[in-house]
């Protein structure tokens, strides 16, 4: 599987070693920064990158890491076809997947153990969605985002600038 990963200057030691694992499994793993160690620096940059890139691969999936998780979360979800979900523990991740379809995963290095961590990202990523009734709420919520991306289309249109 093709993984884009992601994190600011809290999550870069972290990241690191998730992404030797995920090579090691065998994984497509494609690190979008920061690629600076001990350089403080803004997360919605890494977010926006790594939603991007999962947007645009329908395929692929992703993994944030920063301190909390809950910036990442806000900042990656903001992309259309990006479905971040922070997820602090096993049973949260595999629920994101089945009732959620996330195609990202947000983790907060500040919340979880090492050994929690590379069992959240082993289940998130071998969880399938469940479809069914969750199809449907899905389909909700991507009704939201054409519904919203039409108004900000319609704004820019009639303003002839963004904002």
């Amino acid at each position: 599987m093709k993984i884009f990963l992601g994190a600011d200057h809290r999550g870069y030691k972290l990241k690191k070693r998730i992404f030797a694992q995920l090579k090691q499994q065998g994984h497509t793993v494609v690190d979008l920064g920061t690629h600076l160690s001990g350089t403080s620096c803004d997360y919605p940059r890494f977010s926006y990158k790594v939603a991007q890139a999962v947007a645009k691969d329908p395929h692929s999936r992703g993994i944030l890491i920063c301190m909390t998780g809950i910036g990442h979360s806000i900042a990656a979800n903001k992309v259309r076809g990006a479905y971040a979900a922070l997820c602090y523990n096993k049973r949260a991740a595999i629920l994101s997947r089945e009732h959620n379809n996330a195609n990202i995963l947000v983790l907060g290095a500040k919340f979880i153990s090492r050994e929690e961590i590379s069992a959240i990202i082993a289940v998130w990523l071998r969880t399938s969605f469940n479809g069914g009734r969750h199809a449907r709420r899905v389909g909700q919520i991507k009704g939201i985002e054409r519904r919203t991306m039409k108004r900000l289309v319609e704004n820019i249109s009639r303003s002839g600038r963004f904002a």
